[in-house]
């Protein structure tokens, strides 16, 4: 492996889409009912003739940029070693066996980004990123269990898959360990992934990788908020829209039998009543914010007037930033859009242009103005939010 340099994209990188829409060789309908987040499914040849986007020399490159996330795992007689980057061409000299991870390659390389295509039957706002692995032979970060789903599609060379166990929080760690490998794995499956083949892996389920050789994985993976993050966003927007003078109430209450106790029937009563707060209907700002908070920071640029009048002019298209995060829902006749953690009004007439602009990442804006009126509003979101741009 010859590690280059290679500098990393714009900050918003245009679309570059595979000449033909990549889609998985399966029912999809079946998938869902029976593998998402249930067992493990794998795919021969799910990309026919897969086109590696990124060799080991260019992602070693990436590797080497102070603004890309990116480790270096080592596993010497059961001792594992965990370096963070970014890394230097003398790095990567070190002996056998060690892999390398890069965090967030999509947002780098739009042909990477490309890859999410494979998954395009989840919803974007459940997306997280696609991390890419270079490992010599032997490589491996370990057995290890995820608490989110993920694609692993086969790059370059072959890398063997051990399937194990279903984990939880209380599945034991190996101790004194910078890394999350499992004390005990128990193998119940393997698989030999070559180019081009993928392997989903369900959240919780134990799995270990070992490169045969050289070898690249391409690891798309999805998100979804803690519960307890659901909870705290949701009871703040039932606080946010209560009346603090609604009390609770007893009407039908018991005489007491002992001055000063709190009864079952007591605490029972208040928690249905706070619960009832959570039940009432509430705006999806609470959801939708949450979901499309960045994971790393974003560097919006400034929006001017000239930007918008040359996009509802027609003179330049609008592009989705794939580092930015997108959704948007109904409510009543009007549409919430949501990106990078704020949220933004808009009229329900203008549903087609955003989901055309969400699916296809890119949308041309002229005369949008005269069929909304609002329009202008809405774009000016998107940029100053960072969900998309302006090419040059």
């Amino acid at each position: 492996m010859a590690a280059s340099s290679i500098a990393p994209q714009a900050p918003c990188p245009l679309p570059m889409p595979p000449t033909k829409p990549l889609t998985l060789p399966i029912d999809i309908e079946h998938f869902l009912a029976e593998y998402w987040q249930r067992k493990p499914l794998l795919i021969r040849n799910a990309i026919a003739d897969f086109e590696v986007p990124l060799d080991a020399d260019e992602l070693a490159g990436l590797a080497m940029e102070a603004e890309v996330e990116s480790r270096i795992v080592e596993e010497a007689g059961g001792a594992w070693a965990l370096s963070h980057g970014p890394f230097t061409e003398a790095d990567f000299q070190r002996p056998p066996p060690w892999t390398l991870l890069v965090q967030a390659v999509d947002q780098f390389v739009p042909e990477v980004a490309a890859l999410q295509q494979l998954a395009a039957f989840i919803p974007q706002w459940r997306a997280d990123d696609v991390m890419v692995s270079y490992a010599t032979d032997g490589g491996s970060v370990g057995p290890h269990f995820d608490y989110y789903d993920v694609f692993l599609l086969q790059g370059e060379g072959e890398r063997l898959w051990r399937l194990g166990q279903h984990c939880d929080s209380s599945s034991p760690l190996l101790a004194g360990c910078d890394m999350r490998v499992l004390e005990h794995f128990e193998c119940q499956q393997e698989c030999l992934l070559e180019p081009g083949d993928l392997l989903y892996v369900p959240p919780g389920l134990a799995h270990w990788g070992i490169a045969r050789g050289e070898c690249t994985t391409f690891s798309i993976g999805f998100r979804a908020p803690a519960r307890r993050d659901l909870l705290a966003r949701l009871t703040d927007t039932a606080l946010d829209s209560s009346n603090a003078d609604n009390l609770l109430a007893d009407p039908q209450r018991a005489g007491a039998d002992r001055s000063g106790e709190i009864t079952a029937t007591d605490l029972e009563n208040a928690r249905r009543q706070a619960i009832a707060l959570l039940q009432d209907e509430q705006s999806p700002h609470w959801f939708g914010e949450l979901v499309t908070e960045p994971r790393y920071d974003l560097k919006a640029g400034d929006v001017d007037e000239a930007d918008i009048r040359a996009l509802l002019k027609g003179e330049t298209p609008l592009y989705r930033d794939p580092t930015g995060r997108l959704a948007w829902t109904r409510q009543g006749d009007d549409l919430v859009v949501f990106a990078n953690g704020a949220s933004c009004d808009a009229p329900g007439a203008m549903l087609p242009w955003l989901t055309d602009f969400c699916a296809r990442g890119q949308a041309d804006c002229g005369d949008l103005e005269n069929l909304h009126p609002q329009a202008s509003g809405l774009l000016y979101f998107l940029l100053e939010s960072g969900a998309a741009c302006i090419d040059g």
